[in-house]
């Protein structure tokens, strides 16, 4: 299920003998944690570590009842660690006939536990080491086959760009200010869309914000990883095909002591992005933003904006020439002891003669 029928499930009645979070996501295991134990009082709630304790344990606090509390909640970390190893693990794989182990065995006692729960507790466990896609998939099956018996299951999945986009606006509107949209955007950019950290900077942002509107230049000051603006702004003058500008942000980036190699990296995607649309004979930024999004590649409607400013200046043998540009200068970055500066600057100056 998701976070939000699972906190909807909550608010209808005590939560579930057995619930497992499984996946990496942590805004919303920290909105389910505090539900969850909201629904008790602070003295009955129990916190177990798989790599400290077994799961037989744990299953045994679960069954001793408590003098002091009719409800309690027994929140297990490092789910991950109960999973058998070695050759049971290879045969849970179906890599080889295998042995009985402990793991195997607290598995069944997880399924005979759950047959017959305690009355009152609640067990969550969090299972938040492995993601859903790449190699971390059949680790995560596996996962989930262990704790099959356990029925709630909550995917903790990473919020996509557009949701990410659309959570923050939630969160600053409730936080009382309002981010203009360059600002929301970048803010998203900047923390890769990850909802917890944008949800830890909103807070700082609000104290700081009080009536005003939160622009893209307050973004770059007070949020890390946010002064990378600096180098969108260079993307955005060399695509514009702004030499005068470009050089004047590149004496601000070297000034700042950025690390040059990282702007050349923006603009490689973003070449490389305006080649493919200009091959796909996309005609505007939605096309853009939509083209790419069904290739699995995220882009907002800022980027996409981006992306098509430089297709409509470049023509497709310039976009090849600046993609080859770029390689040199990356070479010339990597040489012993070079002029960064001096590369970057004779770099602007072919890309845009």
């Amino acid at each position: 299920m998701t976070p939000a029928q699972y906190l909807a499930m909550l608010k209808r009645g005590a939560p579930p003998p057995a619930t497992l979070l499984l996946g990496p996501e942590a805004y919303e295991r920290r909105r389910i944690k505090t539900a969850v134990l909201a629904t008790v009082l602070e003295t009955a709630v129990t916190r177990h570590d798989l790599a400290e304790l077994t799961l037989a344990e744990v299953l045994d606090d679960a069954r001793a009842l408590s003098l002091f509390a009719s409800e309690r909640v027994i929140w297990v970390s490092n789910a991950e660690a109960a999973l058998p190893k070695g050759r049971v693990a290879a045969a849970d794989d179906g890599a080889g006939d295998g042995e009985a182990g402990s793991g195997a065995g607290d598995a069944s006692l997880l399924a005979a536990y759950l047959k017959d729960p305690t009355p009152g507790v609640s067990l969550v466990f969090e299972a938040i080491r492995f993601d859903f896609e790449g190699e971390d998939k059949r680790k995560q099956d596996r996962v989930l086959k262990f704790y099959s018996p356990i029925r709630d299951v909550v995917e903790l999945q990473a919020y996509s760009v557009q949701d990410a986009r659309a959570e923050t606006e939630s969160l600053a509107r409730k936080a009382g200010f309002r981010l203009a949209p360059d600002a929301l955007d970048l803010l998203v950019e900047a923390l890769g869309a990850d909802i917890a950290r944008i949800a830890v900077e909103i807070e700082k942002l609000a104290l700081f914000a009080g009536t005003r509107v939160i622009a893209a230049d307050d973004i770059a000051a007070l949020v890390p990883d946010a002064r990378s603006t600096t180098i969108f702004a260079l993307v955005n003058a060399l695509g514009r095909r702004d030499r005068a500008r470009a050089l004047e942000v590149l004496d601000t980036l070297t000034r700042a002591g950025e690390y040059l190699p990282l702007a050349l990296a923006f603009l490689s995607t973003q070449f490389r992005m305006a080649l493919v649309a200009r091959e796909a004979g996309l005609k505007s930024a939605q096309q853009i933003q939509n083209h790419f999004q069904r290739l699995g590649v995220p882009l907002w409607g800022s980027r996409a904006e981006q992306v098509y400013q430089t297709v409509s200046k470049f023509t497709k043998p310039q976009l090849e020439r600046a993609i080859e540009l770029i390689f040199r200068a990356d070479r010339g970055l990597r040489d012993v002891r070079p002029d960064d500066r001096i590369v970057m600057e004779q770099f602007i100056t072919k890309l845009v003669a």
